[in-house]
């Protein structure tokens, strides 16, 4: 037997569960041979990094197999949602690169929804319950006890019929009437025992105002919408794995065409090292000040993961890496981290930048004279060309590149020592002087005109190379310095600690005192670049003319990694 495998035998193979049973459901002719998926977020928050997990999936799925993904906005709670959280999911899809097909709402549903919760009251398969749900809670019983029947489980139809109606016409109090499913309070399954259909919320709707006064729960909305909708795969995260009997069990009373059924699947969620994912916690971090805002480049969402300078293509290629499993675990963050190294390190142009600057005054260099050197924009992509840097008698280094007294392997600039600056020339440096705290505020070099990168000189052999910019030819701007919001690596265990209590106090540092190249001058916000030597930056939206601000993205490699095995 030949060891060549074919093409097709490869693409089953790279295959996951998922396409596996998408596959498996063409194959066998279901859903008359159609893919349509849905992406359901709930508007009451920004999306964030698990999300993008989810897109990438509900989109991806329909894109593979010549299918349709919609966006339906699962606007079930109006106290929690808001019009700017469907504007944001809108944006933040499109920016991930993905389009709908349409766009619905669990909203659009309302009447057709309420028609069925109707229909099961008539059959005496719905009542309306009035006891708290502390009662109902406690009646519910446990996985290996039976629960207790409501003394309102065998009220007359008429009555839960009535008393439904009057409920959406606002004439009760919230909290003080529920309608119920009437199943089994014996079902081994706990969603079984009779689930909530229906609360009162007297809150106006983002897009229905006061029209309705009762909601439909996720469970009751959710299969049904799908099946309104035409959806053949409805994929989920794990937690809602328990849940799909209760999806199939609504589907079947509402289900009349033989030849169409939608079908849950679930996968992993995404878990990040060092992150939290629940939108609530979430939202108390914007609430309490805590960070700057939802977009703020510290926090997980989509958009804070845009200021802060990652790409659409760094998320998607990190959401391929992990893949989609059946069972629940915790990414380390440092995946992410170099998915982003990789596609900014192909896209990225190199510029010079000084963050802590010092200045370097070459002193046997001609005053006045400007030479333009010619920098490399990227050396990964030969087309991306070059850019000139003004060289002048006087430069900014970075502090931390000069040291009076030098151990052996400090390869940096020393007196004594020669070391070449990028792109210009080899320098020796002769000196330095102090002000009277003892503060080194210049620095002194002899520069050898022969060592200009190009020259044959230029290949003399040091072990140091500077980055610089021109103290007459450079811009200042502010430099954002970020890190992980969260000192614990899984901050979702310390449950005995505050939030607050988990920041990291080091997850911004903010310098104002940096000097750019010329070259940056005509940056627009979100523009990618590696700093020398630095890491990689954007330019933040917060920019003005005169005032650049530039967020770093990532180091040029994983120092996190080494405090860890130091602390």
């Amino acid at each position: 037997m030949s060891d060549i495998k074919t093409n097709e035998e490869e693409g089953k193979k790279s295959l996951n569960f998922i396409e596996a049973m998408v596959e498996k459901d063409l194959a066998e002719g279901k859903n008359d041979g159609r893919v349509q998926t849905r992406f359901p977020p709930e508007p009451n928050g920004y999306l964030h990094i698990g999300h993008a997990k989810a897109i990438c999936l509900d989109f991806g799925i329909a894109e593979r197999y010549n299918g349709i993904c919609n966006l339906r906005f699962d606007d079930t709670n109006p106290v929690k949602e808001d019009v700017e959280y469907v504007d944001s999911i809108k944006e933040d899809i499109e920016w991930l690169g993905f389009k709908w097909n349409e766009i619905f709402y669990a909203s659009d549903y309302f009447q057709q929804l309420y028609d069925f919760a109707v229909q099961l009251i008539r059959e005496g398969k719905a009542y309306v319950d009035e006891q708290s749900s502390e009662v109902i809670a406690q009646q519910k019983g446990t996985p290996t006890q039976p629960g207790v029947e409501s003394p309102y489980r065998n009220r007359p139809v008429e009555e839960s019929l009535d008393l439904f109606a009057r409920m959406n016409q606002g004439e009760f109090e919230e909290g003080s009437m529920i309608l119920r499913a009437k199943i089994d309070m014996a079902s081994p399954n706990m969603h079984f025992r009779d689930p909530i259909m229906y609360r009162i919320i007297h809150h106006p709707h983002h897009r229905t105002g006061s029209t309705w006064r009762v909601y439909p729960m996720y469970d009751f909305a959710h299969g049904q919408s799908d099946y309104f909708e035409g959806v053949t795969h409805s994929l989920c995260t794990l937690e809602f794995e328990v849940h799909r009997p209760l999806y199939d069990y609504y589907i079947d009373l509402l289900n009349d065409n033989d030849n169409y059924r939608p079908r849950q699947i679930e996968f992993n969620r995404l878990n990040l090292t060092y992150t939290v994912m629940s939108k609530r916690k979430l939202l108390q971090l914007v609430k309490e000040g805590l960070v700057n805002g939802w977009d703020d480049p510290r926090m997980p969402t989509i958009c804070g993961y845009r200021r802060r300078g990652f790409t659409p293509q760094a998320i998607r290629n990190f959401i391929k890496k992990i893949g989609y499993t059946k069972y629940d675990g915790i990414i380390d963050m440092a995946l992410l981290e170099h998915s982003v190294r990789e596609d900014l390190n192909l896209t990225a142009p190199r510029v010079s930048a000084v963050l802590d600057p010092v200045k370097l005054i070459i002193t046997n260099y001609p005053e006045g004279t400007v030479e333009m050197m010619e920098a490399i924009n990227n050396p990964e992509n030969p087309e991306a060309g070059s850019h000139k840097i003004a060289f002048t008698r006087e430069l900014f280094i970075e502090r931390e590149d000069f040291m009076e007294e030098a151990p052996k392997k400090f390869f940096r600039m020393t007196p004594g020592r020669e070391v070449r600056l990028k792109n210009a020339y080899i320098v020796n440096c002769t000196g330095c002087r102090k002000n009277e705290a003892g503060e080194i505020i210049e620095i002194y070099a002899e520069y050898d005109p022969m060592t200009k990168t190009g020259m044959p000189e230029s290949n003399r052999k040091v072990k140091g190379t500077l980055h610089w910019v021109s103290v007459e030819h450079s811009l200042p701007a502010e430099v954002r310095l970020y890190d992980r919001l969260f000192l614990a690596e899984n901050p979702a265990e310390e449950k005995e600690k505050e939030l607050q209590e988990l920041l990291n106090p080091e997850s911004l540092t903010v310098l104002t005192n940096c000097r750019i190249e010329m070259e940056l001058a005509n940056a627009k916000p979100y523009d990618h670049f590696q700093f020398q030597r630095l890491g990689y930056f954007n330019l933040d939206p917060d920019s003005q003319e005169g005032k650049l601000i530039f967020n770093r993205t990532v180091s040029l490699k994983d120092n996190w990694s080494k405090v860890k095995e130091k602390a």
